[in-house]
C-alpha cells in the first residue's frame, strides 16, 4: 500500500489508443497530482482512442511523454504533408485526422505539433526511459542518450533480447515489442542484476513494459518506489 504523502513515479509504454484501460490503470494505482507518470511512447494507433490518450497525456502537468515509433512515423508523415500542401492548414489537418478514423476529429494543430516535438528519452539518476532501445558500448555500458540517433531510440528490436543487459548502474525502461512474444504470461519483464533481489529499481538492468494491449487486452504499469506492477485487462 502506498504512503499517502510520498510522491510516486509510474512508468508505462505502448498504450496504443486504449484510453479506458489507461484511465482504469491510473485509478488502480491511485495515481494522484503529486505523482509522476512517464509514458515511453506508442500512445497512438491500433486502439480506437488515440487522440484522447494523447490529449490526456499532454494535459497532465505531472506526465512525461516521450516519442515511440508510432509518434515518429506520425511526425514524418506530418512533415511530408506540410511540404506538399504548404500553408493550407485545413488540408493538412484533414489528412492528419484521417490517420485516426475513430477519434481524429479531436486532433487540432497544437496537438499535432506537440506530438512531433516529443523528446526521444527521459532519464534520472536511477533510471532511463526510451521506447525501443538505448546505445551501449562493448561492455554493456550506457552511452550518452543525447548522442543516439532517434531511429535507434524508437525502432531498435535487439534491445529486447535476454542477452542484452545494460551495465550502467541505472535501470533502462523500454517497450516497443510485446512481451508476449518472449513470455506467454503477458506481463512486464524485469531483468535482475547478478546477486540483486529486486527491492529497488536499480537492482534491475532493464524492464520491458509493453504487455501488447492490442494483442492481449492487458495493459501494465510499473511503480518505481516499490517495483510493483499494476495491470488491467479485457473490459474497455
Amino acid at each position: 500500500m502506498r504512503a499517502i504523502i510520498e510522491t510516486m513515479q509510474y512508468i508505462i509504454s505502448d498504450i496504443h489508443g486504449e484510453y479506458g484501460k489507461f484511465m482504469r490503470l491510473l485509478d488502480a494505482a491511485r495515481f494522484c497530482d503529486g505523482d509522476l507518470l512517464v509514458c515511453c511512447g506508442d500512445a497512438i494507433d491500433k486502439g480506437k482512442d488515440s487522440i484522447r490518450v494523447v490529449r490526456q497525456l499532454l494535459s497532465m502537468k505531472n506526465a512525461v511523454y516521450i516519442m515511440g515509433n508510432h509518434e515518429y512515423d506520425f511526425a514524418k508523415y506530418f512533415s511530408g504533408v506540410k511540404l506538399q500542401y504548404g500553408d493550407d492548414r485545413n488540408a493538412i489537418l484533414n489528412l492528419l485526422r484521417e490517420r485516426f478514423p475513430a477519434d481524429g476529429d479531436l486532433l487540432d494543430w497544437d496537438t499535432a505539433e506537440r506530438l512531433c516535438a516529443l523528446p526521444g528519452f527521459y532519464e534520472t539518476s536511477q533510471y532511463v526511459c526510451v521506447h525501443a532501445g538505448a546505445p551501449l558500448d562493448a561492455q554493456g555500458r550506457l552511452l550518452p542518450l543525447h548522442r543516439a540517433r532517434i531511429e535507434q531510440l524508437v525502432y531498435d528490436r535487439d534491445f529486447k533480447e535476454k542477452t542484452v543487459l545494460p551495465q550502467d548502474g541505472r535501470c533502462v525502461f523500454f517497450g516497443h515489442t510485446p512481451t508476449v512474444y518472449i513470455d506467454p504470461r503477458c506481463r512486464i519483464l524485469a531483468y535482475l542484476r547478478r546477486g540483486a533481489v529486486g527491492k529497488t529499481v536499480t537492482d534491475y538492468c532493464k524492464i520491458h513494459l509493453d504487455t501488447g494491449v492490442y494483442l492481449t487486452g492487458t495493459l501494465g504499469m510499473f511503480r518505481v518506489e516499490d517495483c510493483h506492477c499494476f495491470y488491467v485487462s479485457e473490459r474497455a
